[in-house]
């Protein structure tokens, strides 16, 4: 592959959704026709006249093709994501990383793994978005400048999450995280209720304390670099610090190690930043929500992993080790124990994004071959059941107009479709086979147990940890779906992007094909 054609690719995954987001943003400065929608009937305008209740309902405007143009342009950036990914990641397997601007990007397997998951998962909440938005405006929640700030966020939302994947400089890499946190802010309070914007405040002051502490552990690893003679330019480059990581001073890289695993472990929701995710994601509009919880977690403990990589060479396994396992373990444990007393089915979700975070800490504690193979098969299978989950809870909102699981039963009976695929992905997020989270975490057992005695206790414990989650969610979930019902309205538009992502967690845990090579070359990436 020439350097312009590696260049190209490099550039495009996170300058297309940019480009994207500026058109989207010259077409709002339009002028549009309504400014507000007509609200539904259950938020319409009400008169007494002697004690007799009129109601009285506008007419409901339905979307232009203009607009509907602007709500499917969102699929242009999640197919050129996953085109790049796939190039990418021909390349690497046979050629090895590739590089552009000076170094500034580079992919190697981890990145192509990564702009995989993200391209997959953002073509299933691209996909359910006009649906999604189409309820949101029949309602009277949206209108058709909201509509236009959350097409540009989102956009902007993507190119920040794959420029962290690419970039080979940890300081450009602090930069990518920090601006998702800004993005993704605006979209958590995007409804601008009480709620949402008590979560959106909650989210930024909790993830910026986060982001702060990963700010200074890049400082000091800078400053360990530079005192062991690296060059200014080089200094946070992270293969030259991989492959100069013996000469950095112990205590300074212990320290900085530290503090950044607890910096972006808040951004991946592990103790102790961990408490804005479950508002967030609640309050979040669905399609971001599948985004949050699918690949932006992942890309953050993606960070992690890179940062692990020089904490093995410069200090040994044994203090990632041990600081990964506590926080993986007190974060399932906290996980577990939530889902047990929860209430709102889209909290539910973000709790168990917890889980599985803590079992990608454990896995990456372990720091076996197969348990980092295990752990990035179980980024990808958990970005697609939770992208699934959570986007036909955004389709259960709306039909039922609640997020409390106690006022939610009989989906089955009243929405087949929709409520088939949100438990078929709750039934993959519980490991269930065929689905590729019953390999990654049959591995990350057998990788637990394979390893010394305090890894196999704490794989032990972890696994019955796991049981408890499983209890709750079955219980929840089956609560909701079965007991009678009326059938109501489904947007079969929605459902293929569902199917789309249940297809490929099944194909993951059947057999990888042609991802084998990929990621086992992705394992060696991050020292397996």
């Amino acid at each position: 592959m020439n350097p312009t054609a590696s260049a190209l690719l490099l550039t495009a995954p996170a300058a297309v959704p940019l480009a994207v987001a500026g058109v989207h943003a010259l077409a709002g400065r339009h002028p549009h026709t309504p400014a507000a929608i007509a609200p539904a009937p259950a938020q319409a305008r009400r008169a007494s006249t002697e004690g007799t209740v009129l109601v009285v309902e506008a007419p409901r405007p339905e979307p232009t093709p203009t607009t509907r143009r602007r709500d499917w342009a969102g699929l242009v950036s999640p197919c050129v994501i996953l085109t790049c990914g796939s190039l990418l990641a021909a390349g690497i397997v046979d050629d090895g990383p590739r590089s552009a601007y000076s170094g500034l990007l580079r992919a190697d397997a981890l990145t192509a793994w990564m702009l995989l998951v993200v391209g997959t998962v953002a073509l299933i909440a691209c996909g359910t978005a006009p649906a999604y938005l189409r309820g949101e405006r029949a309602s009277g929640r949206a209108t058709e400048r909201t509509v236009w700030r959350y097409h540009v966020l989102v956009q902007a939302f993507l190119a920040a999450m794959c420029l962290a994947v690419l970039t080979a400089n940890l300081g450009v890499l602090w930069v990518a995280v920090e601006a998702t946190t800004i993005v993704t802010a605006f979209l958590v309070g995007h409804r601008r209720t009480r709620t949402s914007v008590e979560a959106a405040w909650k989210y930024v002051v909790i993830c910026s304390a986060g982001i702060a502490l990963a700010f200074l552990g890049t400082v000091l690893i800078y400053y360990a670099a530079r005192q062991a003679g690296i060059a200014e330019a080089w200094a946070l480059d992270w293969p030259t610090l991989v492959a100069r990581a013996n000469d950095l001073d112990p205590a300074v890289t212990r320290l900085g190690i530290g503090l950044v695993i607890l910096g972006f472990g808040a951004k991946a929701g592990l103790i102790p930043l961990h408490a804005w995710l479950p508002d967030a994601h609640s309050q979040a509009p669905a399609p971001v929500s599948a985004l949050m919880s699918g690949v932006l977690l992942s890309v953050a403990f993606a960070a992690v992993l890179r940062y692990r990589v020089i904490a093995d060479a410069a200090l040994g396994p044994g203090f990632t080790r041990v600081l990964l396992a506590a926080v993986a373990l007190l974060t399932l444990a906290l996980a577990a124990g939530l889902l047990l007393s929860q209430r709102d089915y889209k909290r539910m979700l973000a709790y168990s994004s917890m889980e599985h975070m803590s079992l990608i800490a454990l896995a990456a504690a372990i720091g076996s071959p197969l348990a980092l193979s295990a752990a990035l098969l179980h980024i990808a299978g958990h970005g697609l059941a939770k992208a699934v989950a959570f986007c036909a809870s955004g389709h259960i909102l709306q039909l039922t107009g609640t997020a409390r699981i106690g006022r939610v039963r009989g989906l089955l009976a009243k929405a087949p479709a929709t409520a088939g695929l949100f438990g078929l992905a709750v039934a993959a997020l519980m490991a269930f086979p065929p689905f590729s989270l019953f390999a990654s975490e049959l591995g990350i057992a057998r990788a637990g147990f394979a390893a010394d005695a305090g890894l196999s206790w704490a794989t032990a414990a972890a696994l019955l940890l796991v049981l408890v989650a499983f209890a709750a969610l079955a219980a929840r979930t089956a609560r909701m779906l079965l007991g009678a019902g009326s059938p109501g309205e489904e947007s079969r538009s929605a459902l293929w992007p569902l199917m789309l992502g249940l297809f490929a967690c099944a194909a993951l845990g059947t057999a990888l094909g042609p991802l084998t090579d990929l990621l086992h070359a992705a394992t060696q990436a991050i020292g397996g």
